[in-house]
């Protein structure tokens, strides 16, 4: 949302301006953070799993907060989850960054649950059906190993 609002800022400025081929390039994370804005509201605390230098995963803290969540936290991993982010919470939250592998998030939901949380409900909030083409030398490589 933030990053349309000032494209179209500089393209008042600048009439000219070119979009890029697709809008695909952060399509992942634009619909982490769609999803985000609809799970928020629900959401005691929700806990984004993903690095602290990924600019997306600090968006996610920032979309939640923003969205209705009472608290929003950024965590590596389940070891940096703080006990007394727990305390009177009834519903938490759990999303990644895009790239973060399955098992840190599997190992945040492992955590909860081992501290006596129910087992997660998967939610699916976005559709996603954009698939991406293997680049051309991948393609041409693909089709002579058969």
């Amino acid at each position: 949302d933030e990053t349309v609002e000032t494209v179209d800022r500089i393209r008042d400025l600048h009439p000219q301006l070119i979009d890029p081929p697709s809008d695909d390039i952060c399509y992942a994370t634009q619909n982490r953070q769609h999803a985000v804005k609809q799970m928020a509201p629900q959401c005691d605390l929700v806990i984004v799993v993903g690095s602290k230098n990924s600019s997306n995963t600090g968006r996610l803290v920032e979309v939640a907060l923003e969205s209705g969540a009472k608290a929003s936290y950024r965590v590596d991993n389940a070891g940096e989850i703080e006990e007394t982010w727990l305390d009177g919470v009834s519903t938490i939250g759990v999303t990644s960054g895009a790239s973060v592998p399955e098992a840190l998030v599997q190992g945040v939901i492992d955590l909860l649950i081992s501290k006596g949380w129910p087992p997660a409900e998967e939610e699916t909030l976005i559709e996603e059906s954009l698939s991406f083409a293997l680049p051309p030398q991948l393609r041409k490589r693909r089709t002579t190993a058969k």
